[in-house]
């Protein structure tokens, strides 16, 4: 369970600092016969900041509650 908890901290301190990236795919816009036209695609990925602070404090607790089992 120590595990879990630290790897929740890690991965929230992360979001926190780290809030979304962006990425590029080829996207098909004409396909007749043998010609092929495809261009170019920008997505981005984001989350919310607060979503990194829930997973810190919930790895906390985690870490906290293993320690009071051991």
């Amino acid at each position: 369970m120590k595990t879990a908890g630290l790897l929740l901290i890690v991965v929230g301190a992360i979001m926190l600092v780290w809030t979304g990236f962006s990425f590029t795919k080829k996207e098909k816009v004409l396909d007749i016969g043998p010609l092929e036209v495809s261009a170019d695609k920008k997505e981005t990925v984001n989350w919310p900041p607060y979503i990194g602070a829930i997973l810190v404090v919930g790895g906390i607790a985690v870490v906290a509650m293993s320690r009071r089992r051991a």
